[in-house]
């Protein structure tokens, strides 16, 4: 079983709250915000994961130079 979308209108002067079923439009807006803001988390973790990568491989290709890993990583953070 399902529920309804719904959204909650509040009247603050009185205190009534109004329980309204969303449209189809309005759950429309929701899964395309949805689906932006999944796009955009996958976006930075890819990010994040990329300079780590970058970061590991500078630190092994400095600390093939003959550098400590302190001494690299000095040098890269």
């Amino acid at each position: 079983m399902t529920d309804a979308l719904t959204r909650i209108e509040v009247d603050c002067s009185t205190g009534e709250q109004k329980i309204i079923p969303l449209t189809s439009a309005e759950i429309a807006k929701f899964d395309q915000l949805h689906k932006e803001a999944e796009a955009n988390r996958a976006k930075a973790e890819a990010e994040i994961q990329a300079k780590a990568e970058a970061k590991a491989s500078a630190l092994a290709k400095l600390t093939a130079l003959g550098l400590t890993e302190e001494e690299a990583a000095a040098l890269i953070s």
